[in-house]
C-alpha cells in the first residue's frame, strides 16, 4: 500500500473515532468533503499545512497521521492500527503496565 493510502486510512480512521462525519471534518479544516474523501481514499497528497489542520482536528500528533501499517494485508489490520493510536497517548509507566498486562493475559495463549 502506498503512503498516499496509509496516511488516508489514518485520517479515515481518526475521524471515525472521533465521530465526525466528513462534512464535519472538512467544516472544521475549511476544506470540501470531497477533497477529504480524495484524502481519505488516497486520491490525493497532503502538504504540511493541511496535515497540521487535520491533525489539530482530529486531536492527535501529526506523525500518527504517518504510522506505518503494521501487517498489509490482514484481517488484524485496523484493529492493530487503533490500538496502537489508543496506546500512542499513554505516559511511558502506563505502557509498561499495558505490557507486562499482555505479557500475562497472553502466557499459554501461544
Amino acid at each position: 500500500m502506498d503512503l498516499r493510502k496509509r496516511v488516508g486510512n489514518l485520517v479515515a480512521l481518526h475521524r471515525r473515532r472521533r465521530g465526525l462525519t466528513q462534512q464535519a471534518l472538512a467544516d472544521m479544516i475549511e476544506m470540501s468533503p470531497d477533497m477529504i474523501s480524495r484524502i481519505e481514499t488516497g486520491g490525493t497528497g497532503l502538504r504540511f499545512p493541511t496535515i497540521e489542520k487535520l491533525a489539530e482536528a482530529l486531536e492527535v500528533d501529526p506523525a500518527e497521521l504517518f504510522i506505518v501499517d503494521p501487517a498489509p494485508g490482514r484481517d488484524m489490520r485496523r484493529p492493530l492500527i487503533e490500538l496502537t493510536v489508543r496506546l500512542s497517548g499513554l505516559s511511558d509507566s502506563d505502557l509498561a503496565w499495558v505490557s507486562e498486562l499482555l505479557t500475562s493475559a497472553l502466557k499459554g495463549r501461544r
